[in-house]
């Protein structure tokens, strides 16, 4: 090996090591679950009108203006008032549990589900659907970080076990 590749291999460790000192996975894992989680509650808190009260303008998306973009279609939704009513609660129940990293990985399962259905209503907005999705499988993969409900519960429950 040249001296000058061996430079570089030594240069690019120890910039590696300093970038993990400035972004630990910890907080990228605590910035991922924040970033999925604004969209999602921001939506879902704007449908509701009161404590589990959908506002009219959200039935009547579902009724007239969402349709699911399938082959042979687009189709209308089913139940458009169950299915409006069920995705404001989960836009607002399951961004609480990510930021709270709570049953991290399911939220973020029920998250990725819920971008599923969204491109297949909005084919064009694919671009933002798609960085969703890549959030989703990131925390799905990694796991809600130190900095969660989760590992603290985890944490205790062995703590629990070894007693």
């Amino acid at each position: 090996m040249e001296h000058w590749q061996s430079g570089l291999f030594l240069w690019t460790g120890r910039a590696s090591r300093a970038i993990k000192t400035v972004a630990p996975l910890w907080l990228a894992q605590l910035v991922l679950r924040f970033g999925l989680a604004t969209p999602f509650y921001r939506s879902g808190m704007s449908k509701w009108d009161g404590f589990l009260q959908l506002n009219d303008v959200a039935v009547l998306l579902f009724s007239s203006e969402f349709q699911l973009h399938l082959p042979g279609g687009p189709y209308a939704y089913p139940a458009p008032a169950l299915v409006a009513f069920a995705a404001a609660s989960a836009e607002t129940m399951l961004p609480v549990l990510l930021v709270l990293g709570l049953t991290t990985r399911f939220a973020a399962l029920g998250l990725l589900a819920m971008t599923l259905v969204i491109q297949l209503t909005v084919p064009d907005g694919w671009p933002i659907h798609i960085t969703w999705a890549a959030m989703a499988l990131a925390i799905m993969a990694s796991g809600p970080g130190t900095l969660s409900l989760d590992h603290w519960l985890c944490a205790r429950a062995r703590l629990a076990g070894m007693n």
